[in-house]
């Protein structure tokens, strides 16, 4: 006789950017992460939630190489699905983020390694903002205004989480100060 299916596993969910001040979901545990092998960085036009087709926003995406610091969200197997279904309808809305599972480090003294969802961006598709400088990164973010409001209101939040974990990303940093002092 065989022994009954194990039961699902919990999953983690890897946040670099709004799922850090915004999860939107409910977890059992909140934990700060690292990923390596991709980085944070201001490079999908945002159609939906940060801005439109006429004007769009600017929002991160994890792009290749080098490592990110996030918060790491572990999610119970009963509440996976809903989660999921959550997740897929916010992250998934356009295609060009892909979702995938890449082992992170959780940053809790315990040195635990596990997989994560984590979603990363299409380089190939026609909302990845290949190469903007940071002038023209600011330019967007202070017009754009989404389903979810303001693209400023996306920055600066950012921005704060990163600060309260003791992360400063120049380029990120720079663009809310700028937003900040309402200077152009």
């Amino acid at each position: 006789m065989k022994p009954p299916p194990a039961p699902d596993p919990d999953r983690w969910v890897f946040g670099y950017g709004s799922l850090m001040w915004n999860p939107g979901f409910a977890f059992a545990e909140r934990v700060e992460a690292r990923l390596i092998g991709a980085h944070r960085a201001l490079c999908i036009y945002s159609f939906h939630h940060r801005g439109t087709p006429e004007r769009p926003g600017l929002v991160l995406g994890l792009d290749i190489g080098g490592s990110c610091r996030g918060i790491a969200y572990r999610v119970t197997a009963a509440d996976w699905p809903q989660t999921h279904d959550y997740l897929t309808a916010r992250e998934q809305i356009s295609g060009v983020y892909r979702e995938a599972t890449r082992r992170i480090r959780l940053l809790d003294g315990s040195g635990r390694d596990t997989p994560a969802v984590v979603y990363l961006v299409n380089r190939a598709h026609a909302q990845y903002a290949k190469g903007l400088d940071h002038e023209a990164q600011l330019h967007l973010v202070r017009a754009a205004h989404g389903q979810s409001g303001p693209n400023r209101d996306y920055v600066t939040s950012t921005v704060s989480e990163l600060k309260a974990m003791g992360i400063r990303d120049p380029g990120l940093s720079w663009i809310a100060h700028r937003l900040q002092e309402g200077r152009d």
